[in-house]
């Protein structure tokens, strides 16, 4: 069986007493919540990048020992591997910090507003673009994919 059988209908259809001000509203705000999270991507690459740099960093000291150049394996070993990347900071903390005070309240918001405004519903501005667009086509203009056969 198909997973959005299961769906009702009416989930991405506007509720009653919502207006097209507000929908391009909540678009507006999911659209904004959608490049946060793309945002929160890229503070994980950096973090792994970070830490897959210093990881080589640490091969390149000891490859530098090996090679008997001790005075430049030291210097890397003292001023960078292991590094702070901020002062008191280390990348897993940027990113903790991140999802409390930004990223979290954000997506607070959001659900709350979409909650409050719309029942709960997401990606209406959405549904009504592809109504829209599909009808300007001639395509079934439903919301929804065809169930599945068999």
């Amino acid at each position: 069986m198909n997973e959005y059988q299961d769906e009702p209908a009416h989930r991405q259809s506007r509720p009653e007493r919502v207006d097209a001000p507000t929908v391009e509203a909540l678009g507006s705000l999911s659209k904004a919540l959608e490049t946060t999270e793309r945002a929160r991507g890229h503070l994980y690459s950096f973090h792994q990048l970070t830490g897959g740099a210093d990881l080589e960093l640490e091969r390149a000291v000891r490859l530098l020992r090996e090679a008997g150049h001790a005075e430049w394996a030291a210097k890397a070993e003292a001023e960078i591997l292991g590094r702070d990347v901020i002062p008191g900071l280390w990348t897993f903390q940027i990113i903790e910090a991140y999802n409390e005070t930004y990223y979290r309240p954000f997506q607070e918001l959001e659900r709350s507003v979409v909650n409050a405004l719309a029942q709960g519903r997401d990606h209406l501005y959405e549904a009504e673009m592809r109504v829209a667009r599909r009808t300007l086509v001639r395509l079934d203009p439903t919301a929804r994919p065809p169930a599945a056969d068999g």
